[in-house]
């Protein structure tokens, strides 16, 4: 069975059909924004019969494609009318020509800077005939008074405002091109009838307002069995407004229909989230994908304990289809698990010195993650649980395994992580998947890179104090002291001519560390053999303990202290390396190499950017 149908109907049977509400919005679609330039523009397209392309409704009537529905903007529905049609493609052409002809009333729209403006449309009868101008030229717009002025308003230019004005300049309004016939009366009545204004109407009624009463709109009609991912996705295809849909935004509309408003339930959560500084990125469709993720899960677990095998098994997925298929029930039944899942993520990232959403690796991590703790619960708090835990997670930074789609490795996260902790199962497969070449350490140079966050926190794993304050660098300190990464061996005495280290080497990661802005701006340009004594005097700590700050930076003072860059470089690249090793738990191969030109996806857009 064919699954849309494509006729033909009068424009004026469409714009009625707005009228009464039998064609209405799906609630998803975002507000009219076309301008005033764009509203002339489709009425001269009308007025010469030009195509402005087709339509596309959806019937009604789908029990499983249920949306919140609303009027087209300007229309007023006293009696809670039912639509038979909901417009698709074509609310900003459907609704302009609504407002401009069909609803008697000024138009709201803007000018091409985005300013507010309120406009009534005209005809310039004369110039509509004017074989020697181009038609669209007849069409102009005026203010919500009816006048043009000049001289800061202080000259009235034209005077449309009352209607024996419109037929003394022959300005014919487009409101009532549909319905001509009591102007036209007036029209004569003014002239007294005269033959050459009568003959004049009739041509611009032959010529241009027939236009209007002929013109036939190409309308494509879905037909209400299509389901749900159908309707969303030919949506986007040919939405010509060029903004897509999220899927939050296609549940919105889909669960107000069982009168649950999923926006002011959003605002709630993001509010909960944002008290945690990890989460302030975290997203509404994050959130849908989480929830999404655990409820086909536990299906999945469900299925299983009542003895359903093989390719029956409902599968894990997160993807947009099983996300726009999530019902409000599995929503509200598993929302607050997920959200506290963020909530318990953001806790355990702090520990591992993950203060801020900038500074976190990935935040589409967040998402698998949130889940495995809402299914793992208080199990997490076992300290061998929560260490197998951060090896998959710091397998997916290192590995840099969430840089693009990754709904079917969260669909195998989940499971294989819950299982791989609470009954000893196979490994998971992104820490199988993870892998890090040591000189992938010499392209880590912006937060840009998921690995270069990794290593930023890995930094900070033993105590790590602030060269000048001394202080332990944690969640207090990290805000307090203006906490940021800064170079070693400073930029201005790597570029100085005697000293001529390359960029690549001294603005990696290697030659980094995370330090306050007081210290930093101590460090000044200096080398660190001038630098280290002033930090030194100020902190006012003796040698020994000054050695041991420095060395919680994962370095060698003495390769400072004689300002030998390359040893310093060689030896804390082997010390990070092996801070790598210990978080993923895996042995990193010292000779595998990559080349300087192969950056990671992130750096590239940086770079393009």
């Amino acid at each position: 069975m064919e699954s849309f149908d494509s006729t033909k109907n009068s424009l004026y049977e469409i714009l009625k059909a707005v009228k009464t509400g039998k064609i209405q919005l799906p609630d998803f679609q975002r507000g009219w924004v076309w301008d005033d330039n764009r509203i002339k523009g489709i009425l001269a397209s009308i007025a010469k019969s030009f195509p402005i392309g087709a339509i596309m409704l959806l019937e009604t009537g789908n029990s499983s494609v249920k949306f919140k529905t609303k009027p087209v903007e300007g229309v007023v529905l006293n009696d809670g009318t039912k639509p038979e049609m909901l417009i698709l493609d074509g609310q900003q052409r459907i609704t302009s020509l609504y407002q401009a002809i069909v609803s008697n009333r000024v138009v709201v729209t803007r000018n091409d800077k985005g300013y507010e403006l309120k406009r009534w449309y005209y005809i310039d009868m004369a110039k509509a005939l004017d074989e020697s101008l181009d038609l669209e030229e007849s069409i102009i717009s005026i203010n919500e008074n009816k006048q043009v002025t000049a001289n800061i308003g202080r000259d009235i230019v034209l005077d449309l405002s009352k209607q024996e004005y419109e037929f003394d300049k022959l300005m014919y309004p487009v409101c009532l091109v549909d319905e001509c016939d009591d102007w036209y009366m007036k029209y004569q009545e003014y002239y007294n009838y005269d033959r050459e204004k009568i003959i004049f109407w009739n041509t611009f009624k032959n010529k241009v307002l027939k236009s209007f009463d002929n013109y036939m709109l190409p309308v494509i009609v879905m037909k209400k069995e299509n389901p749900k991912e159908a309707v969303c996705q030919v949506f986007e295809k040919v939405n010509t407004g060029g903004v897509s849909l999220t899927v939050f935004e296609l549940l919105t509309a889909t669960f107000a229909s069982e009168e649950f408003d999923l926006k002011e339930d959003w605002l709630k959560n993001r509010n909960q989230l944002r008290e945690h500084k990890v989460l302030f990125n975290v997203n509404n469709t994050d959130l849908i994908q989480a929830i999404t993720l655990i409820a086909t899960y536990y299906k999945k677990q469900d299925a299983i304990k009542t003895g359903i095998t093989g390719e029956d098994i409902p599968a894990v997925s997160c993807k947009r289809k099983e996300m726009l298929n999530l019902s409000l029930t599995d929503y509200l039944k598993y929302r607050e698990p997920i959200v506290n899942g963020f909530i318990k993520a953001s806790m355990i990232l702090i520990e591992n010195h993950l203060y801020s959403s900038r500074d976190l690796p990935y935040n589409t991590q967040l998402i698998p993650l949130s889940a495995i703790l809402a299914v793992l619960g208080d199990k997490i708090d076992n300290i061998g649980n929560k260490r197998k835990l951060m090896q998959w997670f710091w397998c997916g930074v290192f590995g840099e395994l969430y840089g693009s789609a990754n709904e079917t490795r969260y669909a195998l996260d989940l499971p294989q992580v819950t299982e791989w902790i609470l009954k000893d199962g196979p490994e998971p497969k992104t820490i199988y998947d993870a892998n890090f070449v040591p000189s992938r350490l010499h392209t880590l140079r912006t937060r840009n890179s998921a690995a270069y966050k990794g290593v930023y926190a890995l930094l900070m794993e033993d105590d790590t104090k602030d060269w000048l304050s001394a202080t332990k660098i944690d969640l207090l300190t990290y805000y307090s002291e203006a906490i940021d990464i800064h170079h070693i061996f400073p930029v201005a005495w790597c570029e100085k001519a005697e000293n001529n280290i390359p960029r690549k080497d001294f603005d990696c990661i290697i030659n980094k560390t995370p330090l306050s802005g007081r210290t930093n701006r101590i460090i000044s340009g200096d080398a660190p053999s001038k630098y280290l004594s002033r930090i030194q005097k100020h902190a006012g700590v003796d040698n020994e303990d000054f050695i041991k700050i420095l060395k919680s930076h994962v370095l060698e003072p003495v390769y400072m202290q004689t300002d030998d860059f390359y040893g310093f470089f060689n030896n804390r690249k082997e010390q990070i390396l092996q801070r790598i090793e210990k978080a993923m738990n895996k042995q990193i191969p010292r000779d595998l190499i990559i080349e300087e030109g192969i950056l990671i996806e992130e750096e590239i857009e940086e770079v393009t950017s």
